[in-house]
């Protein structure tokens, strides 16, 4: 599908579009954006990698990380009872959709000058409600595809090299590069690529006044996505979406962050989803173990109308 498709080089086709962006190219008024590079055929493919039937949940807690990031509040349950004690229910409080393993959708996040993909504008997303760009648009459609683990975490204590997984370090693509030929796995259109950094096993290995502290210094450093030449090489190969089991998928300075110049070219430009902390650790282990990094990967966004993000609610089968 994707060599049918313009190379980043020859973006954009759309008169007035940014620099890299691919606006027009599945068709004006699109609301899928990479998601596009995952038809029938791609799916067809993913599901017969369903091998021994072992299955991975890819989500977290819905209650971590706790303390909360991003100006993020805790999420409140509370469980009732009705029908005389028969029945239970129950709803949360203060639920962020983007705060624990989540999908950046296409609301998310605009190139400042040039506004969301595919032209859309500040009017058009910042109502509540269906509309232009809400995540309801992933949802109606799921998203089932091949699943591509690059476990960097695991590669470079191969080479001798060990991450702070509380600091900067940039991986980029020579390096994803390098994990895939040591896996022995290619990326194909239509993918949806998994980067393991490590961070989430880490933070769970901290105590409670530990991740107090994280929290309160600020945005959380860790390994990640970075350079400029990323989203030439995840358009070119045809990457639907791509996520990571760090905070902001973009490597990231303790206490400034990131400073999502890939949200903007991936999001905003390209209309590529981004996920956050996805729980890796278990499937890595498992892929380690039998050198079979690819999988069949479903994801149901939750069906909010207008909504900017959702959890992803995935899971890997192999």
């Amino acid at each position: 599908m994707a060599g049918a498709l313009p190379q980043f080089a020859e973006l954009p086709v759309h008169k007035g579009a940014p620099p890299g962006s691919s606006w027009g190219v599945f068709g004006e008024g699109d609301e899928l954006g990479t998601l596009n590079f995952i038809g029938p055929e791609q799916v067809r493919a993913a599901a017969e990698l369903v091998r021994t039937g072992r299955v991975f949940a890819l989500n977290w807690d819905v209650a971590l990380p706790a303390p909360p990031f991003f100006m993020r509040q805790a999420p409140n349950h509370t469980i009732f009872e009705k029908f005389d004690g028969v029945v239970l229910d129950d709803w949360l409080d203060s639920f962020y959709l983007q705060g624990s393993t989540q999908w950046d959708g296409l609301r998310h996040f605009s190139d400042a000058e040039y506004g969301w993909y595919s032209g859309a504008t500040h009017a058009d997303v910042s109502t509540t409600g269906p509309g232009r760009l809400g995540i309801e648009h992933f949802a109606r459609r799921g998203i089932a595809a091949r699943g591509v683990l690059l476990d960097v975490v695991r590669a470079l204590e191969r080479e001798g090299v060990e991450l702070d997984p509380f600091d900067f370090f940039p991986i980029g693509p020579e390096l994803l590069e390098r994990v895939a030929e040591v896996q022995g796995i290619e990326l194909r259109a239509g993918d949806v690529l998994l980067v393991r950094t490590g961070w989430v096993e880490a933070y769970e290995r901290l105590n409670q006044g530990e991740r107090e502290q994280l929290a309160a210094a600020g945005r959380p450093g860790s390994p990640g996505l970075y350079g400029e030449e990323l989203p030439a090489f995840l358009w070119n190969r045809g990457i639907a979406a791509v996520a990571a089991d760090n905070p902001a998928l973009e490597a990231a300075h303790p206490g400034t962050g990131s400073d999502l110049s890939l949200h903007k070219a991936l999001l905003a430009r390209l209309g590529m989803p981004l996920g956050e902390l996805w729980v890796l650790g278990p499937l890595a282990a498992d892929c380690a173990g039998d050198g079979v990094y690819e999988c069949f990967l479903t994801s149901a966004p939750l069906n909010v109308g207008g909504g900017a993000g959702s959890p992803a609610n995935a899971l890997a089968v192999k």
